[in-house]
């Protein structure tokens, strides 16, 4: 069988205030487009189809659009719910979706249940387990405590023991929406700590033939059975060496599995340049990135005059400007944003807490606070960046 594994969608996201839609409808053409070309027999989508929990019209509409293509090719798809989705939402209609042949699997009630594919060689089992937020989930799963391991291992319990009941030699897929232990994360995935430890063991996987992961945004192999395919465009210049695909993935009869990368449509190209403002502004070196999404970071003793204006005249797409004197690479004081660097908002808030409360740290409600304040403060600036510029 011929499966096709894409996830991370986030339709209705942004890219520094850069509008992505007109990207995103181009990468859901080609998708459709490789489904033709490929003969791709089922489609898989591990989750965060939406940027966020409301998603705009706009948002809606690619989805829309993107199901009633593939029900018009006759081609299975199913999806599970992210982190960035809103379970409920998405799910909406679910059971009459599926008549059309795009199963919407985001209620934890149903992760032993599989949508039932087949081929020549015999039966595929396809369990989609949404996006498990331990503090939700744990009493549905009998937990009295645990976090993402365990509500993930309870759910794959479900799995293995609805397969164990199926005829033998039934070849089983499972979506997946987690950090799996021994992927590389970049700048652009939200959080999920809160509620637990964030990272799953692989083992959790044993006992299926293919596991489709979503949530991290590079495209990487754990294992040939445990593949992420990452989004399908680039949404923090953190990814800007990312090759952006999807897996083709070919199913064989015994359940082994053989993949090969398909490439996105890429809007531009980025990249991050540093330096003095002076030789941005004229090397020839940088001139292959005159036309690209660019990210600067100045290293000029003291902050240039109007750098953002004078850099926007040679590379009219900078969309960030950061700064580092170069007396701190050589051993001065480090700037407050050095010392951040590479944590997230919600250790940031929680080493000021630290700090204005000495050794006392934020405890799981206070967490929970934090988090939430940070999830209303994207949402608001998501419907800012939405009006008209």
């Amino acid at each position: 069988m011929r499966l096709l594994h894409t996830s991370d969608w986030h339709l209705g996201r942004s890219f520094h205030r850069e509008n992505l839609h007109d990207a995103q409808r181009a990468f859901l053409d080609h998708l459709v487009a490789v489904v033709e070309r490929e003969a791709v027999e089922a489609v898989l989508v591990a989750g965060d189809v939406y940027d966020r929990a409301l998603p705009g019209l706009e948002a809606v509409e690619l989805f829309d659009d993107v199901l009633h293509r593939l029900a018009a090719l006759g081609v299975p798809a199913v999806f599970i719910s992210g982190n960035h989705d809103s379970a409920r939402r998405l799910g909406v209609g679910a059971g009459l979706i599926g008549r059309a042949g795009v199963h919407l699997r985001t209620d934890p009630r149903g992760c032993g249940t599989p949508v039932l594919l087949a081929d020549g060689h015999g039966p595929v089992a396809v369990y989609g387990l949404p996006y498990l937020e331990p503090a939700l989930v744990r009493e549905r799963f009998g937990l009295a405590r645990g976090g993402h391991a365990a509500v993930l291992g309870a759910a794959m319990d479900q799995v293995r023991a609805d397969l164990a009941t199926r005829p033998a030699g039934t070849r089983a897929i499972v979506l997946a929406h987690a950090f799996v232990t021994g992927g590389a994360p970049s700048d652009s995935e939200r959080d999920i700590a809160v509620g637990g430890v964030a990272s799953v063991p692989a083992a959790i996987f044993d006992g299926v033939h293919y596991a489709a992961l979503g949530h991290l945004h590079g495209a990487q192999t754990l294992a040939p059975h445990l593949r992420y395919s990452g989004s399908p465009l680039a949404y923090s210049f953190s990814e800007a060496d990312q090759r952006k695909s999807m897996w083709l993935v070919d199913l064989a009869a015994d359940g082994s599995v053989a993949a090969e990368r398909v490439a996105c449509p890429v809007p531009r190209p980025l990249a991050r340049l540093r330096g003095r403002l002076e030789e941005l502004l004229t090397s020839a070196e940088y001139a292959p990135h005159e036309q690209s999404w660019v990210q600067v970071t100045l290293t000029d003793p003291g902050r240039p005059a109007e750098p953002m204006e004078k850099l926007r005249r040679r590379f009219p797409h900078t969309l960030q400007l950061l700064f580092e004197p170069a007396e701190e690479a050589a051993g001065g004081p480090p700037s407050y944003a050095a010392r951040v660097r590479g944590r997230t908002d919600l250790e940031i808030a929680e080493g000021f807490v630290r700090h204005v409360r000495p050794g006392v740290a934020p405890d799981a409600t206070e967490l929970g606070w934090l988090r939430e304040g940070f999830e209303q403060v994207r949402e608001a600036t998501d419907r800012v960046q939405e009006l008209p510029r």
